[in-house]
């Protein structure tokens, strides 16, 4: 049997549960035993394609590497250049598996179905956690009120992600939701220590956003808001402005910021490609989620960039049909 690497996007529920299913996978189906874990995020951007990843190696959730023999991702943003993207879309080669759809809502749920139809590879003691996977990444919830204060299971692990520290923590929920189920690994020591400590801080949160958002005339929340010492929910911005049509803004920490789009997940209407927005200005994303880290001495230029991408945001929005909103 072979060890090989398991990298997954992180910190990030989809990418956990992700990495769950590859790994089931490919120790049932391609003889790898318990792999070495590597979490990783966007940080290692710039460097990402000259990273030897080591081989064998798997990778899920993430920017698409030509050392991976097992890769799945669903970003708009995954090729980071040209040559990469023609790496994966040369013919098919034998030694590697490749699943790419930036139309799924979840790398988990593109695993899941594509497993099991090119496979018959479908473990169902992880039905629950696809969905939730499903669920979180494309922000498909009820209410504003289920994303910000549920204790569902899935996401006071999920919730659990803010504290940071995360690598750690992370591999245990990896290795622990391949053989128990949500309920039971919420329950555990860390997990539900976590989720309490972070609830508190969303509730300061949500305090430190109310006192640094506006909403502009043409329906985007904007907002510049220091989150040390609280957790500042992305769905902040709909708890206060609920009509709203986008969010931009900027979160910052000590020797760090992070610049944020979102589009409101309960209103309908064709959202512009945020995830390629952040991407030309260094960040990436989704259709409807986009973001920018800066770090060091870049942070100064956190308002310079928010002002970047909220010109992309409405000069895409020229171009794009509005629909009545339901």
């Amino acid at each position: 049997m072979a060890t090989g690497r398991l990298y997954f996007h992180s910190p990030c529920f989809d990418g956990v549960a992700s990495a769950v299913l590859a790994w089931d996978f490919l120790e049932e189906r391609e003889g790898w035993e318990t792999p070495v874990f590597r979490p990783v995020s966007y940080d290692v951007r710039q460097t990402w394609l000259e990273t030897s990843l080591g081989r064998p190696a798997a990778v899920v959730d993430f920017l698409y590497h030509p050392d991976a023999g097992f890769w799945a991702d669903h970003h708009l943003t995954t090729f980071l250049t040209t040559r990469a993207r023609e790496d994966f879309e040369q013919p098919a080669r034998t030694d590697r598996l490749l699943i790419y759809d930036q139309h799924a809502d979840s790398c988990a749920g593109l695993l899941w179905r594509r497993l099991a139809h090119d496979f018959g590879h479908r473990n169902a003691r992880y039905a629950e956690l696809v969905q939730w996977a499903e669920k979180i990444d494309a922000a498909r919830y009820v209410s504003v009120e289920e994303a910000i204060a549920s204790s569902a299971p899935a996401l006071r692990l999920s919730l659990g992600f803010a504290l940071g520290q995360t690598e750690h923590y992370v591999e245990t929920l990896v290795r622990e939701l391949r053989t128990k189920p949500l309920e039971v690994v919420a329950d555990l020591p860390e997990p539900s220590n976590r989720f309490k400590r972070a609830r508190d801080l969303v509730e300061l949160g949500l305090d430190h956003f109310k006192r640094s958002a506006h909403l502009e005339s043409d329906g985007i929340v904007v907002f510049d808001v220091d989150g040390q010492g609280a957790i500042i929910s992305r769905y902040a911005p709909y708890r206060f402005f609920p009509d709203a049509r986008y969010s931009a803004g900027i979160v910052r920490w000590p020797g760090g910021a992070r610049i944020t789009a979102m589009r409101n997940p309960w209103r309908e209407f064709p959202s512009v490609p945020l995830g390629r927005l952040a991407e030309a200005l260094g960040g990436g994303g989704h259709e409807r989620v986009g973001s920018i880290v800066v770090r060091g001495d870049r942070v100064a230029e956190a308002p310079s960039i928010l002002t970047r991408l909220l010109g992309g945001i409405r000069e895409a929005e020229k171009s794009a049909p509005r629909r009545p909103v339901a």
